[in-house]
């Protein structure tokens, strides 16, 4: 995911550096607390799950999930650093995808840490930081819902490599993933993040400060071990029940009940979208 999702001449940049979170069980709880209402009950998969650039046809969708390796798939709701276009990507999709049993894990790809290297639409800055993660999170909460993914649901916001030992750039990142995350929480969306285990989910499952940080973390480590577990590279309790995913290999090259698509594999244990 991560470059390849903006522009796909960039796919294999990031690939050298391949290599919110709360204490153990308390990641849906924590969620839950940020808001006065009553919070729809989480919808868990855990399995296979497939992302690729594009939502695939519906017809391919029904002749994959008929396959049966796979049971969830990514898509990329929105954002302006979201690389490929989205023809299928309809309320209507969604509803029949949901229809035959897939499970859906929303993805935006937001503003970008100012320290980047690759070129994006959109950046924040340290001034600009909060400011845009709440702007963003409100866009990421309007595309949810109108393609039908209710209140509860989450949204994994898509966090591109940079330079963490760069404590500026790092500061203002956090400040944007706690402003993302906090948005997200007052409209009753849960927060959960995509990044690389030496990047920017390194920075989150280490981060010292807790506080408004998402409540999922899906973490990219491209070793081709299906888990969620035995290669977690942090402490084991953090990001517990029912609160990882491990996109663990990319750029597969599938072909399933006589449909071709490229896919990255993720192991799966996390929320997925309410969808109805």
């Amino acid at each position: 995911m991560a470059e390849h999702r903006q522009s796909r001449k960039r796919r294999y940049i990031t690939w050298g550096v391949a290599g919110a979170a709360v204490l153990a069980g308390a990641g849906i709880a924590a969620q839950n607390s940020m808001a006065a209402t009553t919070w729809p009950a989480q919808k868990t998969y855990t399995g296979r799950a497939f992302d690729a650039c594009t939502a695939p046809s519906l017809a391919a969708m029904k002749a994959w999930k008929t396959n049966g390796f796979y049971g969830a798939a990514a898509v990329y709701i929105g954002g302006k650093n979201r690389g490929c276009t989205q023809a299928n990507l309809t309320a209507s999709w969604v509803k029949s995808v949901n229809a035959v049993g897939w499970k859906l894990i929303p993805l935006y790809v937001g503003a970008q840490p100012p320290c980047q290297t690759s070129r994006n639409p959109e950046r924040f800055t340290a001034t600009t930081a909060a400011a845009v993660g709440k702007s963003n999170a409100e866009d990421a909460v309007a595309k949810a819902a109108a393609l039908g993914m209710k209140p509860g649901s989450p949204i994994y916001l898509n966090m591109e490599s940079y330079d963490i030992t760069n404590k500026a750039c790092n500061d203002a990142t956090l400040m944007y993933v706690r402003s993302f995350t906090k948005t997200l929480r007052a409209k009753t969306y849960r927060a959960g993040l995509y990044g690389f285990s030496s990047s920017s989910a390194k920075a989150i499952a280490t981060a010292t400060n807790r506080t408004d940080l998402p409540g999922n973390l899906w973490y990219a480590l491209w070793d081709k071990q299906y888990t969620t577990t035995a290669d977690w590279p942090w402490d084991p309790k953090l990001y517990t029940n029912h609160s990882r995913g491990h996109q663990y290999m990319v750029n597969s090259k599938e072909t399933r009940g006589g449909y071709t698509i490229t896919v990255d594999r993720n192991a799966w244990d996390a929320p997925v979208a309410l969808v109805g």
